[in-house]
């Protein structure tokens, strides 16, 4: 499973790419609101610390905006994958955006028909929101299994990327499920490599290793 880091936090993004760990980043208008930060600025400051998809969102919803506020986004640089909401004009700006050879990742699924139609039209990625589903009292990894059961049915290249994701179960259920990226807010993805098993050990091993008087150094 691909990890990106839901934000639009410069210095976050950085400190987790250095992990390693980091294979994209996904920011909307929301998130660029709150770092304060001009938008295609910030945009392309994210560019240049990842190598992999950074999801830029259009702001239009209408077809003739959206599809002008694209082209623009798409310049950025290369590693753009252009956000456009899952409403019929938004997929026609994929179909468009794709035939021109430029990633889209599709936003805002609630449905497994949805992902279908995303699919057909050529999107990247499709984000199913599983945490606003389950905030309705929905199964939102019940609609990751659905669309991962109906793009292995016909062969669909479109990832599925997990996303409103709230804590650490929803990464797993996901990753379980088969979904191909989740994009996971900063601190929930520090918290993967949390334990209070592994602290206890670790903590028992450097008591022992202490109390031996060496160094391997």
């Amino acid at each position: 499973m691909k990890f990106f880091v839901d934000t639009a936090e410069v210095d976050e993004i950085r400190a987790l790419n250095e992990t390693g760990m980091l294979d994209g980043v996904t920011t909307n208008p929301s998130l660029i609101a709150k770092s304060g930060r001009d938008f295609k600025e910030a945009v392309a400051e994210i560019c240049e610390v990842v190598d992999g998809p950074v999801s830029a969102e259009v702001a239009a919803t209408d077809y003739e905006t959206m599809s002008k506020e694209a082209k623009v986004l798409a310049k950025i640089a290369d590693n753009i994958a252009v956000k456009v909401p899952l409403t019929v004009d938004g997929l026609k700006v994929c179909r468009e955006l794709r035939a021109q050879g430029t990633m889209v990742n599709v936003t805002l699924c609630f449905s497994a028909n949805q992902a279908l139609l995303a699919a057909k039209a050529g999107a990247s990625f499709i984000s199913p929101f599983i945490g606003r589903l389950d905030d309705i009292n929905l199964e939102g990894s019940d609609l990751i299994a659905d669309i991962r059961t109906i793009y292995d049915n016909f062969d669909f290249d479109t990832e599925i990327l997990a996303a409103s994701i709230r804590s650490v179960n929803h990464v797993s259920q996901a990753a379980l499920i088969g979904a191909d990226v989740a994009t996971v807010p900063s601190s929930v993805l520090w918290k993967l490599y949390e334990h209070p098993l592994t602290d206890k050990g670790l903590a028992a091993f450097v008591k022992d290793w202490k109390s031996t008087g060496q160094s391997i150094l």
